[in-house]
């Protein structure tokens, strides 16, 4: 695809307390790499991503499918820049909230993050996808599948 050629244009605001892995979430998906060395977000930056989505049928994949060009805000997550951040929310289409789950108190944050939402965000009830971050770190784990259940203790979230 050409950078005009796209049937949709779709912005998501990837958003989590500082540290968790945003940056890294980000260019692993984009670029498929990823980079050691922690390199703190100033304010924002953004990443981009085409892909087509084909819907699929009965018989598997169907029409040509559409052509979406993805902007994937990346925000700082220190609390001294949430006044900027705080700024593109209105902009974005959708949410991606991180934590890290190595740090129990960046879960713990998720509830800070989406009152955020719901003061700042383009309506009162905005789309956010959840993602635990850093699930590789199996032996430094502080976030169980337990911490994130439901009440009733369902948990649905594969990522987790």
């Amino acid at each position: 695809m050409s950078d005009g050629e796209y049937d949709y244009l779709i912005k998501f605001l990837a958003l989590g307390d500082s540290g968790v892995g945003k940056t890294s979430f980000l260019y692993q998906y984009t670029d498929g790499k990823f980079n050691s060395k922690f390199i703190t977000t100033v304010g924002i930056d953004f990443r981009e991503k085409r892909v087509i989505y084909r819907s699929s049928g009965a018989d598997g994949p169907t029409g040509r499918g559409q052509k979406i060009h993805l902007q994937l805000w990346d925000t700082a997550g220190q609390e001294r820049f949430r006044s900027l951040t705080t700024a593109f929310f209105r902009d974005a289409m959708g949410f991606l909230l991180l934590f890290d789950l190595t740090n129990e108190q960046s879960f713990l944050n998720v509830r800070n993050w989406m009152s955020q939402l719901q003061v700042h965000a383009y309506c009162e009830s905005p789309d956010v996808i959840l993602c635990g971050n850093k699930c590789d770190l199996v032996d430094q784990r502080a976030v169980s599948r337990r911490s994130s259940a439901r009440p009733g203790g369902d948990v649905r979230d594969p990522i987790l």
